[in-house]
């Protein structure tokens, strides 16, 4: 996920999430002007969780509120105090998921290219992961803020709550368990499975999830102007785009604009040729290797594995634009052979955050190919 900036704290209100807005904001302008002390936004990535809450917390804040009943005013000393990252009343966990200024992170980077050091990718990736986790003694740190009284509103962000570790999930029930007055948590999770039943008992979880077909596709044909790749998209199209983004409209944009998605037709034309032998999977890899990075060859592998399955399970293939079917006519691969490449790609996923060399697991994913 890329990091946010502070637009996401005055971004217009997403068309899905309107009924809930005026729901939630209603209930604070009118008595006895509360909100649940603990709110959980949760479900797949792509349906706009994270910009909702971010936007909800901003106009929480604002001092303005009352008469900006939409949205943060964006000009108040609260609003400013979110665009500098340095409001006194908001704590974020992890940090990372602090959206700053789009100033701040030009100044970070310029800092950071005047530096002369070289930095492991894979360190950094590595690193990046392990900030994603939430430990005990952050929650912990977060008591003198939640426990201080008397300060007005004060609010608690987690986000990848199911990232926490059991430890840190125990210390946070303590908190849930014990409202403070003007004191109000948001936990943000993309996997809300893996959170204990004791915290998700105790949260209340914002309906987030529904989108109507019609509203999705929509608001996908309006945000990609009609074109993809300079290429004019038919409705056709922005149905495949939601299909495969299982609905999700944010997620479906982000899939038309992604470089690989535009590369599905030559990895079906790959498969084939190593399938064939007419290909060394040496020379396939050295040329993906060009197209695109490792992460995104996982995500075009995936998909395009899983789209092999439906059609050899005698369902029809999600993509109606290139010819997987026709592909498949005259061999096709055994369901556990799919599942085993299937686990193997999500094994290299992981292996990816631990220094693993990407030419190696890129030769590796080649010959997996060829013999699939």
């Amino acid at each position: 996920m890329n990091r946010m900036t502070d637009n996401i704290y005055f971004a217009p209100l997403l068309p899905w999430q309107q009924a809930l807005w005026t729901q939630l904001t209603s209930r604070v302008l009118s008595p006895p002007h509360n909100l649940p002390h603990a709110l959980l936004a949760a479900g797949m990535q792509g349906m706009g969780k994270r910009a909702f809450v971010w936007r909800l917390i901003a106009w929480l804040l604002c001092q303005e509120r009352q008469q900006h009943p939409l949205g943060a005013c964006g000009h108040c000393q609260s609003c400013q105090w979110l665009r500098s990252g340095t409001h006194p009343s908001l704590q974020v966990l992890p940090i990372t998921s602090m959206p700053i200024s789009t100033e701040s992170q030009e100044n970070n980077q310029s800092v950071s290219n005047n530096k002369k050091t070289k930095t492991n990718t894979k360190s950094v990736k590595a690193t990046n992961s392990a900030a994603l986790t939430v430990k005990v003694d952050d929650i912990r740190a977060l008591q003198p803020f939640i426990y201080q009284g008397g300060q007005g509103m004060r609010i608690c962000v987690l986000d990848h709550a199911e990232k926490m570790t059991i430890a840190a999930a125990n210390a946070l029930l303590k908190t849930l368990e014990e409202p403070q007055a003007q004191v109000h948590l948001f936990l943000i999770s993309d996997v809300p499975a893996k959170l204990l039943p004791t915290i998700k008992s105790r949260v209340q979880q914002l309906p987030l999830q529904g989108v109507e077909p019609a509203i999705a596709n929509d608001y996908v044909a309006q945000e990609l102007g009609n074109m993809i790749n300079r290429e004019v998209v038919s409705p056709i199209q922005i149905t495949q785009l939601l299909q495969l983004a299982n609905g999700a409209p944010l997620a479906a944009i982000e899939l038309a604009r992604a470089t690989w998605y535009s590369k599905r037709a030559l990895w079906l034309t790959t498969w084939q040729a190593l399938r064939s032998g007419k290909r060394s999977s040496i020379a396939a890899s050295d040329y993906w290797q060009a197209e695109v990075d490792l992460p995104d060859f996982l995500k075009l592998t995936e998909l395009m594995l899983i789209d092999v399955r439906r059609v050899c399970l005698g369902l029809d293939s999600s993509q109606k634009d290139i010819a997987l079917s026709a592909a498949l006519e005259k061999y096709q691969p055994t369901d556990n052979a799919l599942e085993t490449l299937l686990s193997q790609l999500r094994q290299t996923k992981t292996a990816l955050q631990q220094n693993v060399q990407e030419k190696f697991a890129y030769d590796k994913l080649m010959q997996d190919l060829a013999y699939l």
